[in-house]
């Protein structure tokens, strides 16, 4: 890896991009799905469940607006296109299932902000870059599920709309070692900051000292 990195480096990837001043917490389908043994999408990612829960306590301590994403199909799928035609386990989210729920011990509470997507990136078809822009956000700590797929296209989309992504590796989960660590290190070579849950917190709390 290291001679990976440094091939890398020398091609000129691998810049850094600055933390902002008004972040906000955005964990991307953190669900029932990658979590129940029975799910096709089980992932065995109860540790990063884990990080997601202590992320969103110091996010609610700090001030840091926490967002969620959820899936949400309608009847037959048929709002998820060729999304859900390539991936039939999307038939976890379709309405009444409970896979696509919240885990228990975690999920919104009442004025928080969750927005309901069909596809993979948090961004496309929803309202969620307005809805940042509105609350002055400036920057992003990007969790959830899964890292090579909803997490890397949130993650490009939030560079693409001017949103700094801090993608805590932590609280990200995949179903396969593989995918999940070429993925960080994709999205650390080119399009944002990869950091440790211990790095998410710090910079957490600095915004409750600033405020």
């Amino acid at each position: 890896m290291n001679d990976l990195d440094a091939d890398y480096a020398a091609a000129g990837f691998g810049g850094s991009l600055p933390f902002g001043q008004h972040p906000a917490l955005l964990m991307v389908d953190v669900c029932n799905a990658y979590l129940d043994p029975a799910s096709p999408l089980y992932a065995g990612v109860e540790a990063a469940l884990a990080s997601n829960i202590r992320l969103l306590a110091a996010a609610r301590r700090a001030g840091v607006p926490a967002v969620f994403t959820r899936v949400l199909y309608g009847a037959g799928g048929v709002d998820g296109g060729l999304f859900y035609r390539k991936v039939p386990a999307l038939q976890a989210y379709l309405p009444g299932n409970p896979l696509g729920d919240f885990p228990e011990g975690y999920g919104p509470l009442p004025g928080e902000v969750v927005v309901t997507k069909q596809y993979a990136s948090a961004f496309f078809g929803t309202s969620l870059a307005a809805t940042l822009n509105a609350m002055r956000v400036d920057c992003l700590l990007i969790t959830g599920f899964s890292t090579s797929g909803c997490v890397r296209a949130t993650a490009l989309d939030a560079l693409q709309h001017g949103f700094a992504p801090f993608v805590v590796r932590d609280a990200c989960g995949d179903r396969a070692p593989g995918p999940h660590e070429a993925n960080l290190f994709d999205i650390q070579a080119k399009y944002g900051e990869v950091i440790a849950e211990a790095r998410a917190l710090e910079l957490i709390a600095g915004r409750r000292q600033q405020a």
